[in-house]
């Protein structure tokens, strides 16, 4: 049977009984949780011994395995370590593995510190169900994705003796494909958002600029170089992204917009090392003073679309907003493939829609043209003729 300890530890505020037990594939102590009272933390020694020595109460008479009990922040770091090692083989991208990490990050937060033999498939449904209410079925689905990899792999290890995750379906993510974009006015508005930041308006603005101006992906925008920057390049400047998802390398002309934030930005960033003797040689654009390259920046970017009325828009939006408007100003479809990198023009087809409008605009110009110019040409003698050869 599994040792399970329960010990009495005396507080200014009372007695606490925090339960030990004892590993059964390294023999060493390991801690599980803390009970407020006595009964409780008998109930959870309980539950923990039966886990640890079957994984399942009813399975009692059974031959038992030795079982490691991991919880499923352990057991997702092994899982990491082997993808690091597909990495090196060549079977996943950097990029692959970099989103697998943040969803693993996520799911960390609520299951990170549970046995992942106590963890239950009503609660994996009930998290799946409030990330997709909360936030999107696309996103519940690739957390859904590595918690199902992370019980896959403590299945494979012997940790856990049945796989909870295993049954559970992903949701359509039909009617859930995002398109939303701003329109020059609501951008407007996201950069005046900036101004009014206490801290982090000029490198949001930067950020925002080269998504929405550019294309950018928070990917491309975060490992981006100085070196990539060729400010002075035919008057204008050019700008060199490198999409890690597909391979894709693409070149603009500078926006001027983006020109002078990012500039702007340099500027900011070499005052404020010289101010505080910092010396670095980072070539990264977006760092902080002291050369580290910034990772996130969901805070700042939620505090610009509240301040700019926009909330619940997300910074990938602005990729739709750089192609929509694109369109919207004269570009069509295969112009739009490559000057957002997509490898593959299905890709793009999700903005023909907006071809319409842009005909739309086009006829609204000829009828123009047919009224002024209709009125200038027509002879005074009365209708046009042809003449034949």
């Amino acid at each position: 049977m599994a040792t399970v300890v329960i010990q009495k530890r005396i507080r200014r505020r009372g007695a606490t009984y925090p339960v030990y037990y004892k590993d059964p594939m390294t023999g060493k102590k390991k801690y599980y949780k803390t009970f407020q009272k006595r009964k409780d933390a008998q109930r959870a020694a309980n539950k923990l011994r039966a886990i640890i020595d079957s994984g399942k109460l009813e399975n009692v008479n059974q031959a038992k395995t030795k079982r490691s009990p991991l919880t499923f922040e352990e057991t997702g770091e092994l899982l990491t370590a082997k993808w690091n090692q597909c990495i090196e083989a060549g079977e996943l991208s950097e990029k692959t593995v970099e989103d697998y990490y943040g969803w693993l990050r996520k799911a960390n937060r609520t299951f990170g510190k549970k046995l992942l033999a106590e963890i239950s498939e009503e609660e994996i449904l009930k998290y799946r169900n409030d990330l997709a209410s909360k936030n999107s079925n696309i996103l519940a689905n690739r957390v859904l994705f590595i918690i199902k990899q992370v019980c896959k792999h403590g299945m494979e290890i012997n940790s856990i003796s049945s796989n909870p995750a295993q049954s559970i379906k992903y949701l359509s993510e039909k009617h859930h494909c995002r398109n939303r974009f701003l329109n020059p006015e609501e951008l407007e508005k996201l950069l005046r958002g900036c101004d009014e930041l206490s801290r982090g308006g000029k490198v949001m603005r930067a950020l925002i600029l080269l998504a929405a101006e550019h294309g950018a992906s928070r990917q491309e925008a975060l490992n981006l170089k100085w070196s990539d920057i060729d400010f002075e390049f035919g008057g204008r400047g050019l700008i060199t992204f490198y999409r890690k998802k597909n391979g894709v390398k693409r070149t603009h002309s500078l926006m001027p917009r983006t020109k002078a934030a990012l500039l702007e930005w340099r500027n900011h960033q070499s005052y404020m090392r010289k101010r505080k003797r910092i010396v670095t040689k980072s070539d990264f654009v977006f760092t902080w003073h002291d050369g580290t390259p910034i990772k996130q920046f969901y805070k700042s970017w939620r505090n610009v679309c509240k301040i700019a009325g926009l909330e619940g828009l997300h910074f990938h939006d602005l990729r739709h907003t750089y192609c929509s408007n694109l369109i919207l100003s004269g570009a069509d479809i295969k112009d739009v493939k490559e000057m957002i990198g997509h490898k593959d023009l299905a890709m793009t087809d999700r903005y023909t829609h907006l071809a319409s409008e842009r005909q739309l605009m086009i006829q609204r110009n000829l009828a123009a043209h047919y009224i002024i110019n209709g009125r200038g040409l027509e002879p005074s003698g009365g209708h046009i003729g042809v003449t034949e050869t």
